[in-house]
């Protein structure tokens, strides 16, 4: 199954491609957009390494990965122009140092262009891709990750039901401001999905 595109009332959700490079390039521009990730802006050989990664993570299980969100009425379809643009959804595989690779496990992620930010968009979106990870993709356990202190990010994965699951303390080479308080995990599982779509 490829990647579809997604609808929400507000947004289209395209497959990232190679066409949306420059677009990433231009959300990751913004240092307060990567405040709680790298506390920087980076730069495009950065964005370019990133969406390499990101692509490939697409052909890891069927049907997860990356889109670029657009604002678009539910029966339109935006150009997907800098002005539309919203952001980077995200939904591959979960993975990492502490969990071994489970195709029935993915990751939530959000990350908005900042005149996008307090819309619920983020919420919007996330919702689109809960439902199409447990109703189309058929997966077991989705999970979100953030830095503890990152309240605006907390605030999306509660509004969509995800639960509080851990609080963890990794070693970084270069830590962020607040990461002293740590990272924290949320879930949502196929059961919890069922009781509240």
């Amino acid at each position: 199954m490829a990647q579809p595109i997604l609808r929400t009332d507000r947004l289209l959700m395209a497959p990232l491609a190679d066409r949306h490079l420059d677009l990433e390039v231009h959300l990751d521009a913004d240092p307060e957009v990567l405040r709680y990730l790298w506390g920087r802006a980076r730069s495009r050989e950065e964005v370019t390494a990133s969406h390499a990664e990101r692509t490939a993570a697409a052909h890891r299980v069927d049907g997860l990965g990356h889109w670029m969100a657009f604002r678009a009425d539910r029966d339109a379809t935006p150009a997907e122009t800098e002005d539309t643009f919203v952001g980077l959804m995200m939904l591959p595989p979960a993975h990492g140092p502490d969990r071994p690779d489970d195709p029935s496990v993915s990751e939530l992620g959000y990350r908005l262009v900042r005149r996008c930010w307090r819309q619920g968009l983020a919420g919007e979106a996330s919702r689109a891709l809960l439902r199409h990870a447990f109703d189309t993709v058929g997966q077991s356990r989705v999970i979100a990750q953030t830095m503890a202190v990152n309240a605006g990010s907390r605030g999306v994965m509660e509004s969509v039901g995800l639960r509080y699951v851990r609080t963890f303390f990794p070693v970084w080479d270069d830590p962020l401001p607040g990461s002293e308080l740590g990272e924290v995990e949320y879930e949502m599982t196929r059961e919890m999905w069922r009781s509240v779509s």
